[in-house]
């Protein structure tokens, strides 16, 4: 153990009290900040309290003049915008009647365009975008063709591209790809020619329309109508339907011997069916199951000309030949129909290059409000928007469920707390507020509103409404032992640090994703933007506005008093006692039909 003398302690002492040169600028930066707290906030905010009714019409005047960028359209709502894609795939499938080198032929040609437009590109940038380029012949590769499953091996191909990465290249894959799809030549047997980027993000397809009906051939006309209406756009790609010409059709009709022997269509589909498939001679039971004896003609005697050997059993018991009594004629049909609501249904799918989401919108309004019009009127059919339009309506159907659900458990939460009907209301109202920093940002940044901006919007409102509960709670504690005005200056005088600290480590934390330059990164501005730009205002909301609104509703509520003491007055005439349910009545009809 060290022992000092008495004087050395004391000295020792003096030494460590004395202000270390680290904590300077905190001294100074704390009396700093007193010195504004007391000499400029708190004045400005006794103002803002006396001033609480312009504060809060002129909040409403904002809030409104927000909304209108996006009614007016400057500032669009697109569901999900797609990171930028790495690469793509092109499936083809052939005709029927096709061989391998046809299929080989458009291989080579989609070789071919690939290898053109990426040498073009690396004259013009610098740098060849490809990676790799394969090609295959014998089925599709990825997501592939609806109805290569029925087809011949050899009617089918695919050709994987990869490129380079996004940030080594000023385009995108949608413009690399728009340039391919022009520079291909069609084979002359070529049925279907689909690109697919390799994007991430909900599981369908951007562009995904429905078309219903009871005659097939119509609904295949209307689809390739469809489709040539939109194959001229650059910026869509991947066009198929899911109802491919993948099976070779033999159709009878009655001749007119046919018909003067006594032949109907239905008794020769009948007889060809038992011939084809066999006839059910008897059923009887076998132990805890059926069983049955169906006879059948031998496989090896069903061969090609099958159609002109077999014979059928007319009305008065003499055989026919079927060549006699039906003309064969053969088409390319459909192996299998899809069924919806007891419709048929064909389903167009493709892509929507993300480049600019201005443009997708306007190609999506295009489909909506002109070219689906025109087809359902011209052919006769039905359409539905599927895919990610309806992704998109079933997010914001179960967004707004959940958002009610949420206010509903949030107010039966704080009145609980505050044990108050109206206190949780100062609180909550400064939620739609909230819509005024987001819209803003979104606006000056000139991005969508998308899925993440709501995800971004979630998470700012919760954030405020944590800071907006403090503030109340300390108000109504101060208010215990003086007057609401000087208990509110108290208030959020005592709040301003905290209010501060919580907004700017988040705001501070997220300005180095604000200006990222990353096209990877560039899908999650709109949550970036929404919780800088919601906070950023959002600590004005909580520090001004709230106050307001408090003192609004105790000047309301002085009001009522005022008006029930002289509506159950002894000495107040009936009139004016039926006055106080009548105006209850009346606003809380108001209140409903807002609602």
């Amino acid at each position: 153990f060290l022992v000092l003398p008495n004087h050395m302690v004391h000295s020792l002492r003096a030494k460590l009290s004395k202000k270390r040169w680290y904590d300077w600028p905190s001294d100074q930066f704390n009396t700093g900040f007193r010195v504004f707290r007391e000499k400029v906030f708190r004045p400005f905010t006794f103002y803002v309290i006396q001033l609480r009714y312009p504060i809060l019409s002129a909040s409403i005047l904002l809030l409104v003049l927000s909304s209108t960028l996006m009614i007016s359209g400057k500032i669009k709502w697109r569901f999900f915008d797609a990171p930028e894609a790495g690469g793509f795939t092109g499936n083809i499938a052939m005709l029927p009647g096709a061989n391998r080198s046809d299929t080989k032929s458009m291989l080579d040609e989609m070789v071919r365009a690939v290898e053109k437009i990426s040498n073009d590109y690396e004259k013009e940038y610098g740098v060849n975008p490809l990676t790799f380029s394969i090609s295959q012949i014998g089925g599709n590769s990825g997501r592939g063709i609806s109805g290569a499953e029925n087809k011949d091996p050899d009617q089918l191909g695919a050709i994987s591209v990869e490129l380079i990465d996004a940030d080594s290249r000023p385009y995108s894959s949608y413009a690399f790809l728009g340039r391919i799809q022009d520079e291909i030549i069609r084979h002359p047997l070529l049925e279907t020619l689909s690109f697919r980027s390799w994007r991430s993000g909900p599981g369908s397809d951007s562009l995904s329309v429905d078309f219903l009906g009871f005659d097939l051939d119509k609904l295949k006309a209307a689809s390739i109508y469809f489709q040539n209406q939109l194959i001229a756009l650059p910026e869509i790609s991947g066009l198929e339907d899911t109802q491919a010409y993948d099976k070779n059709e033999l159709i009878l009709e009655l001749t007119q011997r046919g018909m003067a022997l006594g032949f109907d269509i239905d008794n020769v589909g009948r007889q060809l069916y038992q011939q084809l498939n066999g006839i059910e001679a008897v059923s009887f039971p076998l132990r805890n199951r059926s069983s049955k004896v169906v006879v059948e003609i031998p496989e090896f005697e069903i061969q090609s000309d099958f159609m002109d050997r077999v014979n059928l059993i007319g009305p008065e018991g003499t055989y026919v030949r079927l060549s006699d009594v039906v003309s064969v004629s053969s088409k390319f049909g459909f192996s299998s129909i899809s069924r919806e609501n007891g419709q048929r249904k064909i389903t167009v799918t493709g892509d929507i290059s993300e480049d600019n989401p201005d443009r997708a919108k306007e190609i999506t309004d295009l489909i909506k409000l002109e070219i689906l019009p025109d087809v359902r009127s011209r052919f006769g059919v039905d359409t539905n928007l599927s895919g990610l339009f309806k992704q998109e309506k079933d997010f914001l159907n179960d967004a707004l469920i959940g958002f009610m659900l949420c206010l509903i458990g949030i107010y039966l939460a704080l009145a609980w707390v505050f044990a108050s009907w109206a206190r949780p209301i100062v609180v909550m109202s400064i939620i739609p507020f909230g819509l005024i920093g987001t819209l803003w940002g979104h606006y000056l940044w000139g991005i969508n509103l998308s899925l993440f901006s709501v995800v971004g919007l979630i998470g700012m409102t919760g954030i405020i409404i944590n800071d907006s509960i403090v503030l109340v709670s300390t108000i109504d504690e101060y208010c215990r032992n003086r007057g609401l005005k000087p208990a509110i200056l108290d208030a959020i005088c005592d709040r301003l640090r905290p209010v501060l600290l919580t907004t700017l480590t988040t705001v501070l934390g997220l300005t180095p994703l604000l200006f990222e330059t990353s096209k990877d990164a560039q899908f999650l501005k709109p949550t970036i933007v929404t919780l800088v730009y919601g906070l950023g205002f959002g600590m004005l909301i909580v520090l001004f506005l709230v106050p307001a609104i408090v003192v609004v509703q105790r000047d309301c509520l002085s009001l009522f008093r005022a008006l029930k003491r002289i509506v159950f007055s002894r000495r107040a005439p009936i009139p004016f006692r039926l006055a106080y349910p009548v105006i209850g009545i009346v606003l809380g009809l108001n209140i409903f039909l807002l609602c």
